[in-house]
């Protein structure tokens, strides 16, 4: 059953939340910030809000055609408002150690090869998340204050406020939302890893 508010918030760079609200991309890739919780990726909700970050966006990670969409901020730079304008439920968490599968997931994501093979590489005993969420639009957007609390390498927040996802709409249909999980569950080989939240 889904939740009609919620407060509980997925940071993810804007260039990304930007991909999943225009239907580019249901994919997401974790292996978690530096202050997550045991050092390992987990996922704390499964209903979330997306949260845009601007500080750790890198042109040279992107594909070329995302990569243009990143500015350069200054050191230290934060925002004085943030902008939540969409909520998804993540319905597949797929945990990856395979490079090949990896590489056939391409087209699927924003990130460019070189980028995500890193990732892989990067803490090698743990698996690269694979998450895919099904995005919806906020009836209202908000501009909340931003707190200091929000900053940090982490990937889950709470807000300071709660907001209503009801009259959402859904980026993709039904339909074209199952198409996508069935190719790319095709190419991991259905291995979900389903989390106890």
């Amino acid at each position: 059953m889904k939740i009609t508010t919620t407060s509980h918030a997925l940071k993810e760079w804007a260039t990304a939340l930007n991909a999943l609200e225009a239907g580019k991309t249901i994919m997401l890739l974790r292996k978690g910030g530096i202050h997550e919780s045991s050092g390992r990726f987990q996922v704390a909700h499964r209903q979330v809000l997306l949260y845009p970050t601007y500080e750790h966006q890198q042109p040279f990670m992107l594909k070329d055609e995302y990569a243009s969409s990143v500015s350069y901020l200054t050191p230290g730079w934060r925002p004085e408002t943030v902008r939540i304008s969409s909520w998804a439920e993540i319905t597949d968490i797929l945990p990856i150690s395979d490079e090949s599968i990896l590489s056939a997931l391409l087209p699927f994501h924003i990130w460019n090869e070189s980028y995500i093979c890193d990732r892989l590489k990067w803490k090698p005993r743990q698996p690269l998340f694979v998450l895919l969420l099904r995005t919806y639009k906020l009836s209202q957007v908000h501009e909340i204050p931003y707190l200091s609390s929000y900053g940090g390498c982490k990937s889950w927040i709470d807000l300071a406020e709660v907001i209503d996802l009801q009259f959402s709409e859904p980026v993709l249909s039904d339909f074209a939302y199952e198409q996508i999980v069935s190719q790319v569950n095709g190419i991991v080989g259905n291995k979900l890893y389903v989390p106890s939240v």
